[in-house]
């Protein structure tokens, strides 16, 4: 077990490994976000991502495939979007269509391209996706985005998001046409709210309600499919609860 020093200021809210155990990101009521590199019990300090102008409440790892990417989401409204070139770690992307806190950020499976969604306390989601992300590339253009999303999702406020796998096989939540993209969201509403990300009408189409909740929504998450016939959800509330939704057949 090894101790990290992270010296932030003040509360730390996440704390994400990337994809090869390598990386570490941190992030702080104090508005930084730090990267540390790790190689065994050695964890030493990179960088401090500095852009936010609030506590910053959540760090999202992208797949390797595309560079060193990292998401952040805070309390300033704002979803930055980093990422490590020669020169070091910088601003790649900057979304500040968000009218309150962003809560939570994920990106999708990697299969589906460069592709975030973002939960937020206006009660709406969004999604981004980008086209033609290299590791090469260092700073994204307005036209490397290919698709925006943004729309209501939950009364109150949106807390958080989750993607689906990108394959099963099983006729699960998971069961979808030939690039079909799912979700699920959690909220103030006390629903967990599973979606149909269709790229081509840009839109988010909600496919089912899950209403057992007797508090707010604080995270929800979408189990890796391996390879079992049915697909599984969980989701937890202020009050308490835990909930694991299994789905075996569409629509049940």
């Amino acid at each position: 077990m090894a101790s990290v020093e992270t010296q932030h200021a003040d509360m730390i809210h996440d704390a994400q490994m990337d994809y090869y155990g390598k990386r570490l990101a941190t992030c702080s009521s104090d508005k930084l976000v730090k990267i540390f590199n790790v190689v065994a019990d050695n964890i030493t300090f990179v960088s401090d991502l500095k852009g936010h102008d609030g506590p910053v409440w959540q760090v999202a790892w992208a797949h390797p495939r595309f560079g060193s990417v990292l998401a952040t989401c805070s309390y300033d409204r704002k979803v930055i979007v980093w990422k490590e070139t020669d020169n070091g770690w910088s601003k790649f992307f900057e979304y500040g269509r968000h009218k309150a806190s962003v809560n939570s950020v994920a990106w999708a499976p990697h299969e589906y391209g460069l592709c975030l969604a973002c939960a937020s306390s206006d009660g709406h989601v969004s999604v981004l996706s980008f086209k033609g992300v290299s590791p090469s590339v260092a700073v994204a253009q307005a036209d490397d985005v290919l698709h925006t999303i943004y729309q209501p999702a939950h009364q109150i406020g949106a807390t958080s998001v989750s993607w689906a796998p990108a394959q099963s096989s099983s006729s699960g939540f998971a069961e979808a046409s030939e690039g079909a993209m799912r979700l699920v969201t959690g909220g103030c509403d006390k629903v967990v709210t599973v979606w149909k990300y269709d790229k081509e009408a840009g839109e988010l189409v909600a496919e089912n309600s899950l209403q057992e909740h007797s508090g707010w929504v604080r995270d929800v998450a979408w189990s890796p499919n391996v390879g079992l016939p049915y697909s599984t959800i969980a989701s937890c509330s202020q009050n308490g609860e835990v909930f694991a939704w299994t789905q075996r057949d569409a629509g049940q």
